[in-house]
């Protein structure tokens, strides 16, 4: 990876590849040529190429953006910090533009996925509330009710990110925004849920780091029923 142009000089805070933590912070001391020596966050010195450099943002908060867009440099280590500072706080979710970053915590997080946190999405505009999956949800959902046009949703993360987690919580926040009625004493939540062992069965397998691994990407579409989620599709 080579950094973008910009104005490296003596004294500016820089981020560099490092073996142990990916990248690390530090201060250029020296330029000489196409080389630039940086004192490390570690106490370290390290010389390298001027093109594998990367500007620090010094102005970025200590916990972090919401949105990327945010940042003065949208670069790898730049976005890898921005996420660590966040997860840091129990911040999981963080938004690139309309896009929604999810870095699995590893432990159970009810108070973000209960009924109450889904009453808070409904209806608000994307960016408008803390990044969520549900504000992710509603926005695809209004677009399918203002359009009357099927809708989708692409999940996607390598193996173990967490995705069939986060398509559980799509379908049980559509399913609460499509109704409660159902047939056969099952709500429209109920059936939808029930789906997952079906979608579960397709493109399964074990990984050195997931023994039930979704090895594709979980896309998942809906279309619309008289103004009702009252049925779904899924397609792989």
């Amino acid at each position: 990876m080579q950094a973008a142009p910009v104005n490296i000089v003596v004294g500016s805070h820089v981020w560099i590849e490092d073996p142990v933590v990916a990248w690390i912070d530090g201060e250029v001391t020296r330029i000489n040529g196409h080389e630039v020596h940086v004192n490390t966050a570690n106490g370290k010195t390290v010389i390298t190429k001027i093109s594998k450099v990367f500007p620090e943002d010094t102005e970025a908060p200590p916990g972090g953006v919401d949105d990327m867009t945010k940042l003065s440099y949208l670069h790898e280590p730049g976005v890898l910090q921005n996420l660590a500072a966040r997860y840091e706080l129990n911040e999981i979710y963080t938004y690139t533009g309309n896009i929604l970053i999810a870095v699995n915590p590893f432990q159970l997080l009810p108070h973000l996925y209960d009924t109450h946190m889904m009453e808070q999405y409904k209806g608000a505009a994307l960016g408008e509330l803390s990044p969520h999956v549900f504000a992710v949800a509603d926005v695809a959902y209004r677009a399918m009710i203002n359009e009357g046009k099927s809708n989708s949703i692409l999940v996607s993360g390598e193996s173990g990110a967490g995705k069939t987690e986060t398509t559980k919580m799509l379908m049980r926040y559509l399913a609460y925004l499509g109704g409660r009625s159902g047939v056969e004493g099952r709500t429209v939540e109920q059936q939808v849920l029930e789906s997952n062992p079906v979608l579960e069965a397709f493109g399964n397998a074990k990984t050195i780091r997931n023994n039930n691994s979704r090895c594709v990407s979980v896309w998942h579409g809906s279309f619309l029923i008289e103004s009702c989620l009252s049925h779904m599709e899924f397609t792989l």
